[in-house]
């Protein structure tokens, strides 16, 4: 079936790509030097035939021993607290790591992905948004080192493809939760389930209307597995169309958790975008993919996965 690069690999979203190949018959070489990444989540796969693990900064050259046959570059910060409290290694991630992993891919005549993001299209002036939209982001301000990083990763993947005739696909990865995301990596959702289940103040921002949607991460890892085997070149929208404010959302994790945490509101970070839903009519029509698991099935899982890490040992 093939062998696979997977960098970020034990991170929240590459360990659940780790677990997917590996369950299709696929060799898996995963990469991670534990920035923002978990041993915990890849431990399971320790010893598992067709599983290595290298531990590296794929900033720096990458060379990997025998066949590939994909590459997927899943390296990066990607909350808002990471890339704030470490702007230089998101920017150098998604440039020299983009840089180096296409590289490697390159020199294996490998398939290449990179994990780009709905944050190229910034406060978006278009609603929903489409991937032929070009976005509104401010490059000087703080969530510019994630945006541009992104952007930039976009582009070079393109000047590959187009330059050296590679294989390459572009995902568009908006908000996507479940098992295994970071308890305190200040996005939304671990944030309310951990406040929620602690009967803490349930933090809102602004004053809630902001709209997000949410994908529960086996649909979109699915997703991502579809790009990567189609034709597609240009970049592909994955996430839940199914919009809704932040408000209700918090008030739905209240309600699924039973709490009595009350709900506060607490001024709007910088750059924060007001709206965000995709378009995911190119993934309906090229990869046959869409959403299937229900917002209150999958939160109930990830409730569930906090549960176990919030109890203490």
């Amino acid at each position: 079936m093939g062998r696979a690069l997977i960098t970020g690999g034990a991170g929240f979203l590459g360990s659940h790509l780790c677990d997917l190949f590996l369950s299709r018959g696929h060799e898996v070489v995963c990469m991670d030097n534990f920035i923002t990444g978990n041993p915990q989540n890849i431990a399971h796969l320790l010893g598992r035939d067709g599983f290595s693990f290298i531990k590296y900064d794929v900033t720096n050259y990458i060379h990997i021993d025998g066949p590939l046959d994909y590459v997927l570059h899943f390296a990066s910060p990607a909350s808002p607290i990471d890339y704030l409290e470490k702007p230089i290694q998101t920017l150098k991630v998604g440039s020299l790591g983009t840089h180096k992993t296409l590289g490697v891919a390159k020199d294996k005549n490998a398939r290449y992905l990179i994990a780009s993001t709905s944050e190229t299209y910034g406060d978006p002036l278009v609603h929903p948004q489409r991937e032929d939209y070009w976005g509104n982001v401010n490059p000087v301000g703080p969530r510019g080192v994630y945006d541009e990083a992104k952007r930039f990763a976009e582009a070079m993947t393109m000047a590959y493809h187009r330059f050296h005739g590679m294989e390459t696909r572009i995902v568009r990865i908006f908000n996507t939760y479940g098992e295994r995301m970071r308890l305190r990596d200040g996005r939304v959702v671990p944030a309310f389930i951990s406040q929620a289940l602690s009967n803490e103040p349930m933090t809102v921002f602004g004053d809630g209307s902001q709209t997000r949607s949410f994908c529960y991460v086996s649909d979109l890892i699915e997703g991502i597995y579809r790009l990567l085997m189609s034709d597609e070149v240009t970049p592909v929208n994955i996430g839940n169309p199914a919009e809704m404010t932040v408000l209700q959302f918090a008030q739905e994790i209240k309600r699924l958790t039973n709490s009595s945490a009350p709900i506060v509101f607490k001024p709007l970070p910088e750059d924060d975008p007001k709206i965000r839903r995709p378009d995911i009519t190119k993934a309906r029509t090229l990869l046959g993919w869409e959403p299937k698991v229900p917002l209150s099935e999958g939160l109930t899982r990830t409730i569930e996965f906090f549960k176990g890490v919030l109890t203490p040992v």
